[in-house]
């Protein structure tokens, strides 16, 4: 009985396993695109309720029906606002719009914060924001990061990177770390390749990464340089040659 009962349980555990690697893709996916939804009808909802009282009955009747209506009525203004805006008399009235934001007491703060960050992201053509790896949270530890601005030491004059630092999983929640520009380690990755090791945990990532910060070029007696994998490999004989003259 005994034998039975525990090829049961590793039976039931090995299909659970393998239920949660099968779904587990699927299901993150439906977490987020039902986050994105659910935000799109949050926007949306008041208009709802609005045409609700209007046309009483046939709105107000069916929750799935609003909840839909909502999602439709937010992208239908994201694309008409990005439409008037990117013609030049909209980009005037936008323009105007922020002009009055930035002059409120306590939602200029926010809003500039956010447009930067929102500006920062989304320009692929800034050559100041790219993927980087930097030490953290302890030396010898990578963490990917991203490089949003280079300032000063206002003592040295050294450049000083900060690096917005994602959490795996759940990105949304990062850390802001301002690190000499000297051990960040550039890489080629892209804004998408970033996110979507992130949001895996690393299950999807490029086969190679920029790890280590490029080596130093040797070169010999002469000035020549001195390939990087002879240059690592024999140091020691280098040396003899010093101790021979």
């Amino acid at each position: 009985m005994k034998p039975v009962v525990n090829r049961t349980l590793h039976d039931f555990k090995h299909h659970i396993l393998a239920g949660i690697i099968t779904a587990g893709p699927l299901f993150i996916t439906w977490l987020v695109f039902s986050f994105v939804l659910g935000v799109l009808a949050d926007v949306g909802l008041p208009i709802v309720r609005l045409l609700s009282v209007v046309f009483p009955g046939s709105i107000s009747a069916s929750k799935p029906f609003q909840y839909t209506l909502a999602v439709i009525i937010t992208v239908v203004l994201f694309y008409l606002v990005g439409k008037i805006t990117s013609e030049v008399v909209g980009r005037q009235i936008f323009e105007l719009f922020e002009t009055t934001l930035e002059r409120l007491p306590v939602v200029n703060k926010i809003y500039t914060s956010v447009r930067q960050a929102v500006d920062t992201l989304m320009n692929k053509k800034n050559s100041g924001q790219r993927v980087v790896l930097i030490d953290f949270p302890s030396p010898g530890q990578k963490s990917i990061g991203f490089l949003t601005h280079v300032l000063a030491d206002a003592t040295t004059g050294a450049p000083i990177a900060a690096v917005l630092v994602p959490q795996a999983i759940n990105p949304s929640s990062s850390y802001l770390q301002f690190v000499p520009m000297g051990t960040v380690t550039e890489t080629d990755l892209t804004m998408e390749q970033a996110m979507s090791m992130l949001l895996t945990g690393g299950a999807v990532c490029p086969e190679v990464i920029h790890y280590s910060a490029p080596a130093i070029a040797a070169v010999d007696r002469e000035g020549s340089p001195i390939p990087v994998t002879v240059a690592l490999e024999t140091p020691n004989a280098l040396n003899g040659e010093k101790s021979a003259d």
